[in-house]
């Protein structure tokens, strides 16, 4: 956890940014409108997020080089009334985790199976028919995306070839399109995988980030301007993360991207506390996001939570208040959060942030729900 004290820099600076946040009515399509805009203008417009969890982003299954790895995590196919449904309930944005390496060639190619980018456009234009943003990401390459110096040149390889592609498919869709470089690339099985990895790893990970954002610049176009999501070290919030963080280029259309299940015990540790909404929780989770806001936004660096949550405990009272409070707080420092919803939701069980019943359409757990939209809202 990082605490520090706000700052009269930063109450200066979050007013500088309300007066120039609004993007104007008239803007282009999402297919394929690229506008005359700030990358923090469009993080305030993706308002409020949702993440199609455990569904493209499948791998280690016997099917998981097919097409239907998509419902190999045990969610059904992702329809357009799906999302949807997330649209009418106050969702902006739609994260789009997917996993890429399973539909690959070998090197030093390493082709993306036709097929996969169909679904995966497919899926995609379900959210820009909703005038949705969409954050399409490489989600679950731990396998081969191994941040050290022996693997770098090597990864590196398979991480360009895999963007320059990315990119290149969906080079025509405007700004409502964001990329994210990678997902939470760490030292996958080291003791300090989740807190910030060794400075070697962390290096890995900056050139790894310089290496794809550069990719997806040369491929011209609209991904010239295009915003692109670039996560610390295992998206991490913790210090030693974000104070090695390297912005590529020091590029003003990057996105710093973050995760903040926060706190652990509550969001996301199943035999941890099922309460929350003390003067000293939100204090907590205020410095949090002070640091954040402090560290990236006042400096001009627009940050999104791409995931973040809490898990059932039957709790969700709790939930709510948490919700929109943390939505709240996120949102009146300039920095979009994007709740992680998997597809599972029954409480009790581990990891059960789902929010969307994707067989009925039904919201699961309404509360919470509303409570996002009140804390996106104020």
């Amino acid at each position: 956890m990082i605490i520090r004290k706000k700052s009269l820099i930063l109450a200066l600076t979050f007013s500088t940014l309300a007066l120039f946040s609004a993007i104007p009515a008239s803007a282009s399509t999402a297919y394929t409108g690229m506008r005359d805009v700030t990358a923090q203008q469009i993080v305030d417009d993706m308002k409020i997020g949702w993440n199609l969890g455990n569904t493209l982003d499948a791998y280690s299954t016997s099917t998981s080089n097919s097409l239907s790895s998509e419902i190999s995590w045990g969610n059904p196919k992702t329809t357009h009334a799906m999302i949807d449904r997330i649209k009418a309930a106050g969702f902006n944005t739609v994260r789009i985790p997917t996993t890429w390496y399973n539909h690959m060639g070998s090197s030093p190619n390493y082709t993306i199976d036709s097929a996969w980018f169909d679904r995966v456009e497919e899926v995609m234009n379900y959210a820009f028919d909703n005038d949705m943003y969409v954050i399409l990401n490489m989600h679950h390459e731990d396998s081969w995306l191994i941040p050290t110096y022996e693997k770098q040149e090597q990864v590196k390889a398979q991480l360009t070839k895999a963007w320059a592609q990315i990119a290149n498919r969906f080079n025509k869709y405007g700004d409502h399109l964001i990329f994210e470089t990678m997902n939470e690339p760490r030292p996958v099985g080291a003791s300090n995988e989740w807190t910030g990895g060794s400075h070697e790893n962390r290096e890995v990970i900056n050139n790894y980030n310089l290496a794809a954002v550069n990719t997806i610049r040369n491929t011209g176009g609209n991904n010239k301007t295009r915003c692109i999501m670039v996560p610390t070290l295992a998206a991490s919030t913790t210090s030693v993360a974000v104070n090695d963080y390297v912005i590529p280029n020091n590029d003003k259309r990057i996105i710093i991207s973050l995760h903040m299940y926060s706190p652990y015990f509550f969001a996301m540790d199943q035999a941890g506390t099922a309460n929350w909404g003390t003067a000293t929780d939100k204090s907590e989770l205020d410095s949090e996001f002070d640091a954040i806001a402090n560290k990236f936004v006042k400096s001009g660096h627009p940050v999104v939570i791409g995931e973040f949550g809490t898990i059932n405990k039957n709790n969700n009272s709790a939930r709510a208040i948490h919700a929109e409070y943390y939505v709240k707080a996120a949102k009146s420092r300039h920095i979009t959060p994007v709740w992680w919803d998997n597809g599972y939701s029954t409480a009790g069980k581990s990891d059960t942030y789902g929010l969307l019943n994707r067989n009925t359409l039904n919201l699961d757990c309404p509360e919470v729900v509303s409570a996002l939209m009140k804390g996106a809202n104020k």
